[in-house]
């Protein structure tokens, strides 16, 4: 049952991401030809043609993604391959625990080289051809060969330790691990902005020190502390830009792209800290956590339960080990697979996401200026290349943020 299941979920993931990208690739190109008028006069035709081919060339190949990635998954559990993967652990190590550890070493490894020719290509033929790859050959197998340190470094403690749960803590360890992976979420969030994140980009303090003042009093007038503020070496890696909070309690920072203080100016700067500032006021941050760390729970409950099932092994394509324990298996089978049942949810947490963006907005216009988040907001439109005519439909379906036009028009109203 649950065989047919997988691969009914299965069809219809790919069937309807397929039918959205579609939508969109039609949709996007039949509005190529005319700037929308919330824009006539601030976006060249040019400008909006290229963000329209932009748009639809990383559709096309995130279709193609897509339906390698659903082959990839079958292949790892109804053909075998993670089966395979196990006996091949087991002929390199002895000891069980080690073998466990191993298969999802060597799991990770196999995907993350699977994904390796879409991420050259994204990064060095797209990202190229619209002028937005700023990063060299060297950089990114420096980068790559960080990444992988860094998962080693962090991942594999987490893995054992919770590989050692399921093993020892009876009937009940889900509980335990999930304690673990809260207790490791909240310091990864607390370690991010001052240990991971410098591995990889340069941050320095900001040095304009009029936007400096102006920035920490919008702080003040918002209550809200933080420990610093960057600017980050973005343009070594791309023409994108960008400004975001990281961190929490005294690790608490704001940094900027250098590539988007080349482009904005103080006041239209302030109105996008302002939005920033207004997912703390609301409180979208906090919600977030403790929504996800809510439904990480029942996963590992649900997991907890799975992961005794003989059938939920059998089913896909992996025959349970007697001589052994299967807790690494389980935990593969389980985080590849949820994913096709979860995804006809991706509208709800799509919906609640631009929710919160409109009250962010509505917090910017009060604390700062609707004018001048409308001017930030379509430079940036504008200069990432971002489409201002998505299809409605894989809008409402997958956007974390109102469409262009949406946004502009209720930004003007709160303006009025």
């Amino acid at each position: 049952m649950l065989t047919l299941l997988f691969v009914v979920f299965l069809l219809v993931d790919i069937g309807i991401r397929l039918w959205l990208s579609t939508r969109q690739v039609r949709h996007v190109i039949r509005h190529r030809d005319r700037v929308p008028a919330e824009f006539a006069n601030r976006i060249g035709l040019a400008s909006h043609q290229r963000a329209a081919d932009y748009t639809v060339e990383r559709v096309r190949l995130g279709m193609l993604e897509r339906v390698f990635d659903a082959a990839v998954l079958v292949g790892l559990t109804l053909l075998g391959g993670l089966q395979a993967l196990d006996l091949w652990a087991g002929h390199l190590a002895g000891n069980d625990f080690l073998r466990q550890l191993l298969l999802l070493a060597m799991a990770a490894v196999l995907l993350g080289v699977l994904e390796l020719p879409f991420t050259v290509w994204r990064q060095f033929k797209l990202e190229a051809r619209f002028g937005f790859n700023r990063m060299t050959p060297g950089l990114f197998v420096s980068d790559a060969i960080k990444g992988v340190a860094l998962t080693a470094v962090i991942g594999l403690p987490l893995a054992a330790a919770i590989l050692w749960l399921m093993g020892r803590a009876g009937d009940l360890w889900w509980i335990w691990a999930w304690a673990v992976w809260v207790g490791f979420s909240l310091l990864t969030l607390l370690l991010f902005p001052m240990v991971i994140a410098p591995l990889f980009n340069k941050f320095t303090p900001l040095a304009d020190q009029e936007l400096s003042n102006r920035i920490r009093q919008l702080m003040q007038r918002c209550g809200f502390a933080i420990n610093g503020l960057f600017v980050m070496d973005g343009s070594r890696r791309s023409g994108h830009g960008n400004a975001y909070f990281t961190g929490f309690g005294k690790s608490r920072r704001i940094v900027f792209f250098d590539t988007l203080l080349a482009r904005l100016n103080g006041d239209e700067i302030e109105a996008v800290l302002a939005h920033e500032l207004g997912h703390f006021a609301r409180r979208h941050i906090v919600k977030r956590i403790v929504v996800s760390f809510a439904v990480a729970l029942l996963f590992f409950a649900l997991l907890g339960w799975l992961a005794q099932q003989p059938w939920f092994y059998e089913q896909l394509g992996v025959l349970p080990r007697m001589d052994g324990r299967n807790d690494a298996m389980a935990l593969l089978l389980f985080f590849l697979v949820v994913p096709v049942f979860t995804f006809p949810f991706t509208p709800i947490a799509s919906w609640y996401s631009r929710r919160d963006e409109f009250q962010a907005d509505d917090y910017a216009a009060q604390q700062s200026s609707a004018e001048q988040l409308v001017s930030a907001l379509v430079k940036l439109y504008d200069d990432n290349a971002a489409t201002l005519t998505p299809d409605p439909v894989h809008s409402a379906f997958y956007d974390s943020h109102p469409p262009a036009a949406v946004r502009i028009r209720h930004l003007g109203a709160a303006a009025r």
